[in-house]
């Protein structure tokens, strides 16, 4: 903001400067009457931002005052714009009530910012996504920060302890955990928070325009105190085991949403700690590649959440998400997963009866977030009412016969039985038709309380009151035009026509109030007696009303068992929905082991199989990375279907693990616990990275992470420098994979050549994108086949592209020359790297040992007996040598 002094202000504009200045990050919406106001460099940025007037009020230091406006009954859907354009908003209120007696020259009424509007603090519905989680992230650093540069820098960040917290405040979900810099990019590619408070060193990559304003963090030691006296215990220890960083990141995330409520705590779950271990590692550039949760281009359409989604609540439908984007490596929780929805699965019409219930079911959660910072409305007391009645029916559902339920199910219906107090309580207070403000009256019902009963008695009494006053005066003065309107300022008076107030005038009963072009308006001392009971008991009704709506959302509030109550609801949403999926018969209940089994038959892509118009088929594929061949070397042209086999395999892991169906005939599945996925060019010009730059960090990635439990699919990796520098990185990179990392790989290359490797890579086999030739055309069955490709068919996919016939034709012409000029790789391919080249030396006993050798079936004592063997024999051969 421009610097401006406010030094001559007015008195309002006065509290304007004092107001910026305690919040200068934040647009600051200034209640001015009816509207929220902007001013100076604000309203410039507001203005451009919403596409609204920008005008002028007043003036200060001689120049006019930038100035634009939003009605705030209209202001959320503003808000929600700028939120996404990602703005903070600080909303200033008055603070102070206006009293009857006030002097008019005491100056305006005192004003305060009452809530901070930021991109992770949101708790409205219409400024959130009902089916995403909204985070607020902190991370700390309390080890020593990294020294020197280049390579150890980077080393000792990868290093580095970094604690991590996030709350949703819209929920009350409070989590942390204790990491490693080496992990950061898997958490924030996971939890996707929309803002993130960290220290300035912290490298927050792509994720660096979430950013909110740097603040100062405690001491580990204060950090303890802060989070026990928020959450009313003597120790923080009462929730679990928090290291140093972890404590200090949750009071950082604690402090800031107490900030942005102006010094109000929402209702948070305690933190619980969280193990990195037991979920599967996916970097940001792998989440992006797949279209977990959001599309490449930002949207959510053709996603594996959009392909998958069958849920029919905001709670349902955010818990099936998280599920997406942190599948686990427990054989023994994904199994439990399986078999809640299996169970629905083989109950079809339980199944169903319990979809339709669950589609009545309010978002929990959100409601009483709003509920617990004093921004909840009727409908949110009406939330908790309806989602115990759904509760209750959920519950009946389930147990309605005496079959032995899963313990995914049972544990659910155990946590759907609290609250019957409250929901008795709210069933006889809540009026049938609730309207949407509280000010609007009519919450609470009939008959709940007798003095709330009193008062809307003598109030609509009064107003019969008033009808007949009307009919009384309109016949006494002979005047049908008359009419009793109640006004803001002047309360219950005589209507009438300027014409017809003539004969009134001298009506010395009469005391004439205001006068206007074209009306009159008169008092009696009757009538000003009826406007004082009538205020009287509408006041009183409306204090009461929310005294009792007062009541009623402290009771909610404690009530423990309502955010269990919401969770379990969720989880049956996310169990029906994998059962309502897998009901038709072509998505399988995959079987996860302990074991490096991999083999998916009949593998389909579920976002292009949901993305093909009806009557298309998807050719099903499989995949076998059984241990004795874990690499696959995929070759085939483009347009040929390896993009999407890679992504497909890589989506049935996420899948699995997760516990979700999976859209094939058969799959079993080892634990994989890191999954690696590079398909598809971009480039970073932003930070001055190529393709190729981006290509290689994305490789070196993996190269460096994976390890014998991963799965890593890789396209035309070298494809982005010279063809002979590209071969040569993709033949060591296609080493490292196969005889370093030992991991599962698929390895789709346009370099045909590599195919050879199958003779010195005893893990690796061949397989191809089936291609017909047909007339001088190619045809593309997108089926994977064992075997390799003999050529690129680079020329033909060049032609269906519609490249120029002259061009393809010079081309082809061009390629046939090359390939009978020379064969750029060389025979046989060396399988490590020297420094010179040797002459081919005869194959001997031992070397010969060693290629047949399956070093991973081999147990220690095996490996033991086996070197000893070997041994024998090198000393037996050079022996012989010796004495040849």
């Amino acid at each position: 903001m421009t610097r401006i002094s406010s030094k001559g202000a007015t008195p309002a504009m006065a509290q304007w400067f004092t107001l910026k200045a305690e919040n200068p990050e934040a647009l600051l919406f200034f209640r001015m009457g009816d509207f929220y106001e902007l001013f100076f460099d604000d309203a410039t940025a507001a203005a451009a931002a919403l596409d609204i007037a920008l005008t002028a009020r007043g003036t200060h230091a001689g120049e006019p005052i930038p100035m634009c406006g939003v009605p705030v009954a209209a202001a959320p859907a503003y808000l929600a714009r700028l939120i996404r354009r990602g703005f903070r908003v600080a909303v200033a209120e008055q603070t102070e009530t206006p009293r009857k007696g006030r002097p008019a020259n005491k100056g305006p009424l005192a004003r305060g910012v009452v809530r901070v509007i930021t991109p992770g603090t949101l708790t409205e519905d219409e400024l959130l996504e009902p089916g995403r989680s909204n985070l607020l992230l902190a991370l700390a650093l309390t080890a020593p920060q990294t020294k020197g540069k280049g390579k150890k820098a980077e080393a000792s960040f990868a290093d580095i302890v970094i604690g991590a917290a996030w709350i949703d405040v819209s929920t009350g979900l409070f989590e942390t955990e204790s990491l490693t810099g080496k992990g950061l990019p898997a958490l924030l590619g996971r939890l996707d928070p929309a803002e993130i408070l960290a220290p300035a060193m912290l490298n927050l990559a792509d994720y660096e325009a979430r950013r909110a304003p740097e603040t100062v963090a405690s001491g580990a030691d204060t950090a303890r105190q802060r989070l026990a006296s928020a959450f009313d215990v003597a120790s923080i220890e009462a929730f679990g085991t928090f290291t140093d960083e972890e404590s200090v990141a949750a009071a950082m995330a604690v402090e800031y949403v107490q900030r942005s409520q102006a010094g109000k705590l929402p209702r948070l779950a305690h933190p619980v700690p969280q193990n990195e271990s037991g979920i599967l590692g996916i970097d940001p550039a792998t989440r992006a590649s797949l279209d977990i949760l959001r599309a490449r281009d930002g949207g959510d359409e053709h996603t594996l959440f959009s392909a998958v989604n069958r849920t029919v609540s905001a709670a349902g439908a955010r818990m099936l998400a998280e599920w997406l984007a942190a599948p686990l490596t427990h054989a023994g929780q994904i199994a439990a997963r399986q078999a809640g929805w299996w169970w629905l699965k083989e109950d079809a019409v339980r199944r169903e009866a319990l979809r339709g219930t669950l589609k009545k079911a309010p978002d929990i959660a959100r409601a009483l977030g709003r509920l617990s910072l004093g921004r909840g409305q009727p409908r949110d007391l009406a939330a908790m009412r309806d989602g115990l009645m759904v509760a209750r029916e959920a519950a009946r559902i389930l147990t309605a016969s005496n079959a032995s339920l899963p313990p995914a199910l049972h544990q659910a219906v155990t946590r759907l039985g609290g609250g019957q107090v409250l929901e008795a309580e709210l069933a006889r207070a809540l009026a049938e038709n609730l309207p949407a403000r509280l000010d609007d009256g009519g919450v609470i019902a009939q008959g709940y309380d007798a003095k709330l009963d009193e008062y809307r008695g003598l109030r609509d009494d009064s107003r019969r009151l008033i009808a007949g006053l009307q009919a009384k005066y309109a016949a006494h003065y002979g005047l049908n035009s008359l009419k009793i309107r109640h006004h803001a300022q002047l309360g219950y008076v005589m209507d009438v026509p300027v014409a017809a107030s003539a004969k009134l005038k001298d009506k010395p009963e009469l005391i004439l109030r205001q006068g206007t072009a074209s009306n009159a308006r008169f008092a009696t001392e009757e009538l000003s007696t009826l406007d004082a009971r009538i205020t009287e008991a509408a006041e009183k009704a409306a204090q009461c009303e929310k005294e009792l709506f007062g009541a009623l959302v402290e009771q909610v509030l404690a009530e423990r068992s309502m955010p269990v109550l919401a969770q379990a609801l969720a989880v049956l949403d996310v169990l029906q929905s994998c059962a309502d999926l897998a009901g038709n018969g072509t998505w399988c209940r995959p079987e996860v082991t302990e074991d490096f089994a991999f083999a998916l038959e009949g593998c389909r892509h579920p976002v292009v199989e949901a993305a093909l118009p009806a009557g298309t088929r998807f050719t099903p594929n499989t995949c076998d990375l059984a241990p004795q061949q874990r690499v696959m070397l995929l070759t085939g042209p483009n347009m040929a279907g390896k993009s999407t086999y890679l992504r497909q395999t890589a989506l049935a892991v996420i899948l699995a693990q997760g516990g979700f169906p999976v859209p094939a005939d058969r799959v079993r599945i080892g634990v994989v616990d890191q999954l690696f996925s590079r398909v598809g060019a971009s480039d970073d010009l932003a930070r001055g990275r190529s393709t190729f730059m981006v290509e290689m960090t994305e490789t070196a990635a993996i190269l460096n992470q994976a390890g014998p439990r991963s799965l890593v699919v890789v396209d035309e990796i070298g494809r982005g420098t010279a063809t002979l520098d590209g071969l040569a990185i993709a033949w060591s990179v296609l080493e490292a994979l196969h005889s370093s990392v030992r991991c599962r790989a698929i390895f789709a290359t346009h370099f045909h050549e590599l195919s050879r490797l199958v003779d010195t890579l005893p893990r690796l086999s061949l397989h191809t994108m089936a291609v017909r030739e047909w007339r001088g055309q190619i045809v593309f069955l997108h089926e994977v086949l064992a075997g390799s490709a003999k050529k690129s068919w680079g020329v033909h996919v060049a032609r269906l592209a519609g490249v120029p016939h002259a061009v393809v034709d010079r081309a082809g012409r061009l390629l046939r020359e090359l390939e009978r000029a020379e064969n750029t790789i060389p025979e046989p391919l060396p399988l490590f790297d020297t420094q010179k080249t040797l002459p081919p030396e005869p194959q001997n006993t031992i070397s010969k040992r060693l290629l047949d050798i399956d070093p991973d079936s081999l147990t220690p004592r095996a490996a033991l007996d086996l070197l000893y063997e070997l041994r024998k024999e090198a000393a037996q051969e050079e022996h012989a040598q010796v004495a040849d």
